[in-house]
C-alpha cells in the first residue's frame, strides 16, 4: 500500500476516533446509560439499515426489563 494510502486511512482513523469519543460524550451527558461497546453496537446497527428510533425504543426496553429484573431480585434477597 502506497504511503499517500497509509496517511489517508490513518487520518481517517482519528476522525473516526474523534467521531466516536463526540458521541459517547453526547451519550452520557444524555446520561444513556450506554458503555463505549454497546454504543458502537447501536452505531453499527444505524449504519447497517437499522432504523435509529426503532433501536432507541428496543434499548429503552431492554434497559427497563433489566431494572426490573433487578429490582425483582433485590426483593428476594
Amino acid at each position: 500500500m502506497p504511503a499517500e494510502h497509509r496517511m489517508a486511512d490513518s487520518g481517517n482513523n482519528q476522525v473516526l476516533r474523534e467521531a466516536f469519543h463526540t458521541l459517547l460524550e453526547i451519550s452520557r451527558l444524555l446520561n444513556t446509560g450506554l458503555d463505549p461497546e454497546t454504543l458502537a453496537i447501536c452505531i453499527q446497527l444505524c449504519e447497517n439499515g437499522v432504523n435509529p428510533e426503532a433501536l432507541a425504543s428496543a434499548v429503552k426496553e431492554i434497559i427497563r426489563e433489566v431494572a426490573a429484573i433487578n429490582q425483582d431480585g433485590d426483593k428476594q434477597n
